[in-house]
């Protein structure tokens, strides 16, 4: 299927509290964001109407940008009310939702704090991003580049500028034949593919890395709360990468992933499994709950 143009699409966006026609959405080509990634963003779906998790991910958007030092000139019960507004425009129910904030181009160099803050929210289909055969399970390579210490970037937040490596190792595992990548940590320790977060299936229990140097993933936690809804245990700890071989199944966990099974890491098989299976209909149940029946179900 040929890539539609992002710039290039019917539709509206909202723009600075208004919505305007999808080809006119634009930045100015100085704008600060660009040239230095002072840009934070969320990736959100929406199952049946309801945008899966919204205020979580409104909170967290909010949290970014003043982690990156500005603030959003919208409460979060305006971005809230925004999303939804977009989404009815568009006309659709199953959608994948971003909104995203960003510094303008009333001035240009590291210094910044003259400059406007922007927030613009889009909606479009977007399938799950490993296509109709996940269930098959996806193929990671091993990134060369690593998440870095959370003293050396502001590893809680979903910036831009921290999805440059995982853009560099996602290309390199393509271009090795791989659906994705498996990104260690500073220490050599498993981190997390280049935009889901990982589980490992040990022994009957669900073992997973603290998220001390990447997001905390809003499907990780409602996933780990469905599997305590099941009694699984979940356990997080630093897992070494010559421990993977004593998984029996491994699965991705994201926004734009979903739940969606492992079947390689590098050189080490793995099968998907009845853990895996069962975690991945039930969160498949859970998004197609109201807002208020998935926070009984899965709080986070």
């Amino acid at each position: 299927m040929a890539l539609v143009p992002f710039d290039d699409r019917d539709g509206q966006i909202w723009y600075d509290g208004a919505l305007v026609p999808w080809r006119e959405a634009k930045l100015h080509v100085l704008s600060h964001g660009l040239h230095y990634a002072s840009s934070v963003f969320e990736g959100e779906r929406a199952y049946g109407g309801n945008i899966f998790k919204l205020r979580a991910h409104t909170e967290r958007l909010v949290n970014s940008a003043e982690l990156l030092g500005f603030q959003i000139p919208y409460s979060v019960d305006d971005i809230d009310a925004a999303c939804r507004q977009t989404l009815a425009a568009n006309g659709q129910t199953e959608a994948y939702v971003r909104p995203i904030a960003w510094r303008g181009a009333e001035q240009l160099s590291v210094s910044a704090q003259a400059t406007t803050i922007h927030l613009a929210i889009a909606t479009w289909p977007w399938p799950n991003l490993f296509g109709a055969d996940r269930m098959k399970g996806v193929r990671l390579g091993m990134a060369t580049w690593k998440r870095p210490h959370p003293e050396t970037a502001p590893t809680a937040s979903k910036t831009a500028s921290l999805y440059a490596i995982g853009t560099l190792s996602k290309h390199a595992a393509e271009a090795a034949g791989f659906d994705d990548a498996l990104m260690l940590d500073w220490r050599g320790q498993v981190a997390e593919a280049t935009g889901a977060n990982i589980f490992f299936v040990m022994d009957g229990a669900l073992h997973t890395p603290p998220p001390d140097c990447f997001l905390n993933g809003i499907t990780r936690r409602s996933v780990m709360a469905l599997a305590r809804r099941r009694q699984f245990q979940v356990i997080e700890r630093p897992i070494q990468p010559d421990e993977m071989p004593r998984a029996n199944e491994v699965f991705l966990a994201g926004t734009a992933a979903e739940v969606t099974p492992v079947r390689q890491i590098g050189e080490h098989a793995f099968t998907p499994g009845p853990i895996t299976e069962t975690l991945l209909r039930d969160y498949e149940a859970l998004v197609r709950l109201s807002p208020e029946e998935v926070e009984r179900q899965a709080p986070i």
